[in-house]
């Protein structure tokens, strides 16, 4: 037996519903926590053992400090020993922010930007040429050898091109002494009142000397070009008197041509995040929303009059229509010419305005005299709409006319043109952001070569953190990643795998990391490499605790807790713990599963489907190679391929939105295709994904699904309600009447932390209950309505089993496998999976008409083996009924059930997008194409 302290030993755990457990797992070691979805895996990692860790870090505080921090309740658990500081890497914590990016994220970008401002080269934005920089030494020294034996003026720049009539800039210097000055290439003597025209931009600088240049002048030239330098602000000209010519000379960087110069370089003028370096049109976001002239006028064979241009509607006798009318009739049209037959220029007019006032005649007016009037444009009017802060329903109505596109002035590269026009070895930083990271990775060596002595050696540091940080990406599989990919559009398991590189990354030793679910959308090729990526992870001396389901993660591992033998109320045990080999020879689900013993079994045959099909013509969004891809109805589809290789794109970017857009008219734009045929061939789509199925602890499965509205009839007609006269809001915690009003019908009271989360404790009046004593005294069967909010699943399926309208409802949510979940569970602590499947019941209940489209990307997500058979016969009977399923899966025992496969690859990022093979299973596995082919003829091999 190992030492006490090479072992975390945790006793008498009862959190949630662990049934007073007692586990060890040893250190440094990977150890894998698996079990039914729901069996309590999260509330011995998440919510006892890193809890724990979490409130022990917070312990060595100052008392001063952890009254702001509030005490962290301590976890329902006897004792924890053995306990190193804890880091998590959960899925759900993605940032939603649009500025955050992998290459934030992971710091790599960060050290870009230094890379940047320390070994940059600069070009002028203007000529191209490369920026010329000199010392008050060198300039004397070209100036001795450019200029020798020649008459020269030295001058210093103080106005370039602006308008203004400088009359004080001119007295003030008088002032100084100096007699010239050079205005628009122009020398001229400063007389008294001197003044230029306020309305023309005008180029001004000081005459500082005139002398010939020769080499026993240096003292008077070494003084003047001094003075120059001053008063030019680092920049001065010396202009040849013969030939008129000038040439600009700088301390900081400038164009030798145009004269124009930049700051110096810092890190933060080439992050988008802030006022130094962000593009100032788009405000460092890359993207910008503009009026789109399709969604104004969707239709140009119709008239103004008849409601052609949509943000005006048909015709009413108002002003704005006057305003047209009139500019119209300019032109000899009138409001009721089609608007395709109206000319360029009298449209522009209408969407864009003019400078001219309008026209209106004064009949229509109904004044004394023709009636001019301003006139700037139904485009201003909508974007005047969008900025006022105070008016939302304005807003939203004018955000239908917008389309979100890249920024006219960046072209999506977020930074402002001078911090664009740095370049190493011949990309500027926007451009090197945008390479996947497996290019990103041989980019840097080849600039690297590229640099010159100097600069080698000022980059060799930055480039050897950048480099270490660029592998442990690419051993978590994301090589097709770049850099400027917004962390918003990553997937839950993308998200996880980036911090997970990070922590590798910060090279800590002796921390416990838990993890819950690394091996998400990953395809089985990148498992092994993710695998690999934790073994290294605790080869460092630390010890990984993950949360998983995969089962070769759990074949990898050094020890296995098995949490168990069901879930919800009947799960919460230990059920078994040791090592893999030992965990063949038992008999838990889990176990049978891995030594072969239970399988998902294969179908007898695959569905020929109904004959029709939906197709997909040139989809080229994203990575996509402008494919056709046919989706037959009436089977069960499975779109497969590796990480990045443009599964999604196809289905949620550009199949999900179309029909989207068709059936719902939903505001969301497809990716970029050509066509589409066989729309009519399906009526509805429904897309279940893993979002919240509520945001706030109010929502619960009973409200979600709608069952709470017949549980509360059933509660108004018994009679000792009718007697009270109680009405259904009687029964609702949301509204005043029948709920606790010391909580407003939450259970709980949020007590604010300040700068912490919020805590949550229960009422001291209701006890959690969330409904007044009068309302708890009616009851049905023995059982008040706080009471059946307070019943699982299971439990609620035996109570109301004789009254159908309920028991149709509920039935559904516990054949999906729910039923653990207790009715009026507050949504916000249901995972991800249980949401997807308790809107897959929501939908299950309903009665379909066969001709509905299911889109599901990885439903397989939180789901043990077992979970994963109910989850897919549930979708099966959705196929038998004549409905289309569509799923994005890496997860062979999905993938060996479907009807249709549909294989994206052959790699991820820019080396993906196209279709590899499509067919059954056996018909992929023959294929030979791609890498999902050998996993599946390996799988496929040992089912059978």
């Amino acid at each position: 037996m190992k030492r006490e302290d090479e072992k975390i030993n945790v006793w008498g755990a009862r959190v949630h519903n662990l049934k007073n457990i007692d586990v060890e797992i040893p250190r440094g070691s990977l150890t894998v926590i698996t079990g039914l979805s729901g069996s309590g895996k999260s509330s011995l990692a998440f919510d006892t053992i890193f809890a724990e860790g979490q409130r022990r870090y917070i312990e060595t505080f100052s008392a001063y400090a952890r009254n702001f921090l509030g005490g962290l309740e301590r976890p329902d658990v006897d004792k924890i020993t053995g306990l190193s500081p804890v880091i998590s890497i959960e899925q759900k914590t993605t940032n939603k922010n649009p500025r955050s990016t992998v290459g934030t994220t992971t710091e790599i970008y960060d050290f870009l930007r230094l890379l940047y401002a320390r070994a940059g080269t600069a070009y002028s934005y203007v000529t191209g040429e490369k920026m010329v920089k000199y010392t008050e030494e060198e300039v004397i020294n070209m100036i001795l050898t450019a200029y020798s034996g020649k008459r020269i003026f030295i001058l210093a720049p103080l106005v370039r091109n602006r308008k203004g009539h400088y009359r004080e800039l001119f007295e003030n210097m008088r002032k100084k002494g100096y007699l010239y000055v050079r205005v628009d290439e122009e020398i001229k003597e400063i007389a008294s009142g001197m003044k230029l025209d306020r309305y023309k931009n005008h180029n001004i600088e000081v005459v500082i000397d005139k002398l010939q240049v020769r080499d026993k002048d240096d003292e008077r030239l070494r003084k003047s070009v001094e003075t120059a330098m001053r008063q030019g602000d680092g920049l001065m000209m010396i202009m040849d008197k013969d030939s008129g010519e000038a040439k600009y000379y700088s301390k900081r960087l400038m164009c030798p041509t145009s004269g124009i110069a930049y700051g110096d370089p810092a890190p933060n003028k080439f992050s988008f995040n802030s006022p130094e370096g962000a593009c100032p049109r788009c405000k460092g976001l890359g993207v910008v929303n503009l009026v789109d002239q399709s969604k104004i006028i969707p239709d140009d064979s119709l008239s103004i009059y008849e409601g052609g241009i949509v943000p005006l509607g048909k015709y009413k006798n108002q002003m704005i229509f006057w305003q047209v009318g009139a500019l119209l009739e300019e032109n000899e049209l009138s409001l009721k010419t089609p608007i395709k037959d109206l000319p360029e220029d009298v449209l522009s007019d209408i969407l864009y305005g003019r400078i001219e006032k309008v026209k209106i005649r004064k009949e229509v007016v109904h004044t004394s005299s023709d009636y001019f009037v301003e006139y700037d444009g139904l485009v201003k009017y909508i974007q005047q709409a969008i900025e006022d802060e105070s008016n939302k329903e304005a807003q939203k109505w004018a955000e239908q006319f917008l389309t979100e596109c890249k920024c006219p002035e960046c072209h999506g590269g977020r930074l402002n043109k001078e911090s664009l026009s740095y370049k190493v070895w011949n990309k500027n930083i926007s451009e090197v952001a945008d390479l996947d990271i497996k290019d990103l990775d041989q980019w840097l060596t080849d600039a690297e070569a590229h640099l010159d002595s100097k600069n080698k050696r000022i980059a060799e540091e930055i480039l050897k953190e950048i480099r270490s940080r660029i592998h442990f990406i690419l051993d978590v599989g994301l090589d097709y990643l770049s850099l400027n990919r917004q962390s918003v559009s990553l997937s839950g398991g993308e998200s996880q795998r980036i911090r997970l590189a990070t922590q590798i990354g910060s090279q800590l030793v002796n921390v416990l990391y838990i993890l819950d679910e690394p091996s998400i959308g990953l395809h089985q090729r990148d498992n092994e490499k993710l695998i690999k990526s934790l073994k290294d992870l605790r080869d460092m001396g630390n010890t990984v605790i993950v949360v998983e389901h995969d089962r070769d993660m759990m074949l990898s591992a050094d020890y296995i807790v098995d949490i168990g033998p069901g879930a919800g109320r009947k799960g919460g045990k230990v059920v078994f713990q040791g090592t893999p080999k030992q965990m063949l020879k038992q008999d838990t689900v889990t176990s049978e599963y891995l030594n072969g013993r239970r399988e998902i079994q294969l179908p007898d045959h695959r569905r020929v489907g109904n004959g029709k099909s939906l197709c997909i013509h040139g989809a080229s969004g994203n990575n996509l190679k402008n494919v056709d891809v046919e989706f037959p109805l009436g089977k069960l589809i499975v779109v497969t391929g590796v990480s990045g290789s443009g599964k999604s794109t196809l289905v949620n970017e550009t199949l999900q939105p179309i029909l989207s857009k068709h059936f719902y008219r939903s505001l969301k734009e497809p990716m970029p295709y050509e066509s589409i045929e066989g729309i009519e061939n399906i009526d509805k789509v429904v897309n279940v994904d893993q979002s919240p199925i509520g945001r706030t602890p109010r929502s619960n499965p009973a409200t979600y699904t709608g069952v709470f509205s017949d549980i509360r009839s059933l509660f108004v007609n018994l009679p000792e309600a009718k007697i009270r006269g109680y009405k259904p809001g009687r029964f609702s915690f949301n509204v005043k009447g029948g709920r606790c009003e010391a909580c407003g019908g939450n259970g709980y009271k949020t007590i604010e932390m300040n700068f912490l989360p919020d805590v949550m404790v229960p009422c001291e009046v209701c006890h959690g209950k969330r409904y007044n004593r009068e309302t708890l005294e009616v009851r049905y069967k023995g059982k008040s309505i706080a009471d059946v909010l307070d019943m699982t699943v299971n439990q609620a399926v035996e109570f109301f089993e004789n009254v159908p309208d309920i028991l149709r409802k509920i039935k559904t949510i516990q054949d999906v496998g729910l039923g653990y979940i207790k009715l009026g569970q507050p949504s916000t602590t249901l995972s991800g999976g249980e949401c997807q499947r308790m809107k897959l019941a929501t939908e299950l209940s309903k009665r379909d008409t066969g001709k509905t489209m299911f889109i599901l990307d990885e439903p397989t997500t939180g789901l043990h083996f077992e979970d994963i058979r109910i989850l897919m016969s549930v979708l099966q009977k959705l196929v038998d009924r004549g409905n289309t399923v569509v799923i994005i899966e890496h997860n062979l025992d999905v993938i060996k059930l479907a009807d249709y496969i549909i294989d994206m690859g052959p790699e991820g990022g820019r080396g993906g997008g196209q279709v590899m093979a499509v067919g059954t299973p056996e018909e992929v596995a023959e294929s030979g194409k791609g890498f999902t082919s050998r996993f599946i003829k390996e799988e496929l091999e040992r089912v059978r």
